[in-house]
């Protein structure tokens, strides 16, 4: 009996995926299969890898903005809160449930590509595209923190693609379609105002813009967009503009000096992320000359220059702006603006790109989760050993502290909750009940605050939160001290203030 060598089998095994993926009879049903083994291989090691840490605060704070769901919020537009509130609707409130739904995001995001590049490249540079974005770490680790970042990577691919086909089939489907997912995508992150920008900049400067504006594409979609978003255009204006005011809190009004650093930290951070793939079908393309990188980065061709247009713009303008307006911005805000890299890349004629290429770049995307699957216990237990922040590490025992303690004070089920924000945030996150989190957007009144109780806490070192805690009236205060171990590993202990105030008629 005859067994394979160790030192072919990963590069057979990456052949055999490669010939089943470049065949038109199976090329679609296999992607799936790819896609479905993507999703949950990420996903198992996000909930071991993690499996120490207890969900992010990011993670956390859109659950409880999707308990009080409404058209916007202080912070961000509602779709990551929809999504968020409608998953768990199906699924129950687990970390693996959660981390599932972070990793559809950039999963969704990968399929649109594979279908939007049909329209530039061969099936073997399809495959070679997918398999080089499942390189970058938006796409994966990332995307693992489910967020508004992360929400828009399907959104924006999914407009970009709608918005393509509009502009060259004139079609009102697709242009109803564009306008669909550009009001999504506003609503997912107000950071979508350049990818907006950036399509509108791309048709005005094509050659073709004479044909496309005197159709009716262009009005079909702005009419449908401004359809969609009307509700939350609404509540921006009946709260006024809050989140605008909060954003130019946060990272506006910033000095000169400060906004050029963090411009320039945007854009080299940003390709820095996606270094590998540019440098992989570069290495393929045989070390282009000047003619070559310009063709791949900004074609002649204008087909393929809407498409770096698109590409191009949505990412580079907000570097623009921040500067401009004195805002501070992050490279992590790029994470959406990346699908189209390897489509517009490998659709210059200069990358002769040819099948050993597609081989060992799938085989380098198969072996990285692989890698981080036997490894993700490991890297629990380091980021363990490391300390983690008590309100996320500990949220799980608190919660169930909380609602013991409740428990023991009335039999009516706990519906509200407050305190330290993000503590107030992850523990709402794995209790029992759902409670909500106040204050929340919509507080409840004081008849109704009154009759349903409440519990508040908070870290015991905090003195201005316990003091002001404790003089809730009939409250029973308690002290705790909560420790995390993972495994065999001691966790740092953290003593809080839990004050519970039950229900009074």
């Amino acid at each position: 009996m005859r067994f394979p060598n160790p030192k072919t089998l990963p590069m057979n095994l990456a052949a055999r995926l490669r010939a089943a993926l470049v065949d038109p009879v199976s090329s679609e049903r296999t992607v799936l299969w790819v896609l479905g083994v993507y999703l949950v291989a990420w996903t198992i090691y996000g909930a071991v890898a993690k499996s120490s840490q207890g969900l992010h605060y990011d993670m956390t704070e859109v659950i409880a903005w999707s308990r009080d769901l409404s058209w916007g919020f202080l912070k961000h537009p509602p779709l990551a809160a929809a999504i968020v509130w409608g998953w768990f609707k199906v699924f129950p409130l687990t970390e693996f449930s959660y981390y599932l739904l972070a990793m559809l995001m950039p999963t969704i995001t990968l399929w649109i590509v594979w279908r939007l590049s049909a329209d530039y490249l061969s099936l073997e540079k399809r495959v070679a595209g997918l398999a080089l974005l499942m390189l970058i770490p938006f796409f994966n680790f990332h995307a693992l923190k489910f967020n508004v970042n992360t929400v828009l990577m399907p959104v924006w691919a999914a407009t970009t693609w709608w918005f393509l086909r509009s502009y060259k089939t004139r079609s009102a489907l697709y242009a109803a379609l564009t306008g669909v997912g550009a009001a999504l995508a506003m609503m997912g992150k107000y950071w979508s105002v350049f990818l907006l920008a950036g399509l509108l900049a791309a048709a005005l400067i094509d050659r073709r813009r004479a044909d496309y504006f005197k159709s009716p594409a262009p009005y079909i979609a702005a009419v449908v967009g401004l359809a969609v978003l009307i509700p939350h255009l609404l509540w921006l204006k009946a709260h006024d503009f809050a989140p605008f005011s909060y954003a130019m809190v946060i990272h506006g009004d910033k000095p000169l000096g400060i906004t050029v650093m963090a411009a320039l930290g945007y854009l080299g951070g940003s390709l820095g992320y996606v270094a590998l793939p540019i440098i992989l079908i570069l290495a393929a393309a045989a070390r282009p000359g000047r003619a070559a990188l310009a063709d791949m980065a900004w074609p002649a061709e204008q087909a393929r220059r809407l498409l770096a247009a698109v590409l191009w713009l949505p990412f580079l303008l907000p570097a623009l702006v921040a500067i401009a307006s004195g805002a501070a911005i992050n490279s992590l805000w790029s994470m959406a603006s990346w699908s189209l890299l390897p489509v517009l890349l490998l659709s210059s004629p200069q990358v002769t790109w040819r099948d050993i290429d597609t081989r060992r770049v799938l085989l380098l995307a198969m072996a990285l989760p692989l890698i981080l699957l036997i490894a993700s216990p490991v890297i629990a237990i380091l980021a363990q050993r490391d300390g983690q922040r008590p309100a996320a590490a500990q949220a799980r025992l608190l919660a169930g502290q909380i609602e013991r303690a409740w428990n023991e004070v009335t039999p009516q089920p706990l519906r509200f909750v407050g305190g330290d924000a993000e503590i107030a945030f992850g523990v709402i996150a794995y209790a029992a009940g759902r409670p909500r989190a106040l204050p929340g957007l919509s507080p409840p009144g004081a008849i109704e605050l009154r009759q349903s109780g409440q519990v508040l806490f908070c870290f015991a070192s905090d003195e201005d939160c316990k003091n002001a805690a404790a003089k809730s009236p009939g409250s029973r205060v308690i002290e705790s001290t909560l420790q995390r171990n993972f495994w065999r590993f001691s966790g740092k202990p953290q003593r809080y203030t839990i004050v519970v105030v039950p229900p009074r008629r």
